[in-house]
């Protein structure tokens, strides 16, 4: 088979437990071809209509509500920033010392021997 080495040993592996009772119903051979594969695992059938694009929508709503809760927003808080102003660019005068500072590998201090 054209697989790397360890794909192989799990592979093995799969056929080898699919065979033992205890493991029977997991079909471990059925889905030991799947290990190696670097495409896509799954593909569309006419017979499920939900995509993996509504799948992943529904996970990402799934996270934020549980992310809400651990936060203790209720599910319709939402924050709008509707004032932005500029604030300038770069650093103010006293981040300035502090930046050249550590641009030249100390803390502003000279430790040079005397």
């Amino acid at each position: 088979m054209p697989v790397r080495a360890h794909a192989l040993r799990m592979i093995g592996t799969c056929w080898w437990l699919g065979a033992l009772e205890p493991f029977a119903p997991l079909r471990l051979r059925r889905w030991a071809h799947m290990l190696g594969y670097r495409g896509h695992f799954s593909t569309k059938s006419r017979r499920y209509s939900t995509t993996l694009t509504a799948l992943r929508e529904a996970r990402a709503e799934h996270r934020a509500q549980e992310q809400r809760a651990a936060l203790g927003l209720d599910d319709g808080t939402t924050v709008l920033v509707g004032n932005w102003r500029y604030a300038g660019r770069g650093y103010d005068p006293e981040g300035t010392l502090v930046a050249a500072s550590l641009r030249g590998g100390g803390d502003g201090h000279d430790t040079s021997p005397h």
